[in-house]
């Protein structure tokens, strides 16, 4: 894989806008609203969210992840955080952009002091790629979390920090 430089990303950009964009739209096509649980760029500038984007050489977008906070109560650890908006460009996919994305997230979770790192994908086809690599990272299939409803379009999962 190329250099990738993941930096804190304030959201101001057309191209991170745009790409995020492009991932709620993709989202929101892979099922029924209620089944959709990506965040918008309101939801991504709320607080205690923040958003990593990873960044060729050239200033090329090639992926981004955000961690949420948990709210006290939402989980049986408590500091705890949410992955949201894992995505990796289409051209970047298969050269480890996501694996070095969820590798920064992981790190700044353990480093802000949270005990575990959940997070909510799709079931269905689109999102094997993304369940394997959460896999790959050590998280296990849980229970739905915080206020996610049984679904059977959704897997949730957690890992330990």
């Amino acid at each position: 894989m190329e250099h990738v430089q993941i930096d804190v990303d304030d959201l101001s950009g057309a191209q991170i806008r745009r790409f995020l964009a492009g991932h709620l739209s993709d989202m929101r096509a892979q099922g029924p609203p209620e089944s959709t649980h990506a965040l918008d760029l309101d939801g991504l500038r709320g607080p205690g969210v923040t958003v990593w984007a990873a960044r060729d050489d050239d200033g090329t977008l090639l992926g981004c992840g955000a961690l949420s906070e948990l709210a006290a109560g939402s989980v049986p650890e408590h500091p705890a955080a949410e992955i949201k908006s894992m995505r990796t460009a289409e051209r970047a996919r298969g050269r480890g952009v996501g694996a070095a994305v969820l590798t920064r997230l992981l790190d700044a979770a353990r480093g802000r002091g949270h005990r575990a790192v959940y997070l909510e994908t799709g079931a269905g086809e689109y999102w094997a790629p993304a369940r394997r690599l959460y896999e790959r990272f050590g998280f296990a299939v849980c229970p739905p979390f915080a206020d996610y409803p049984v679904d059977p379009l959704s897997v949730h999962y957690r890992r330990l920090v």
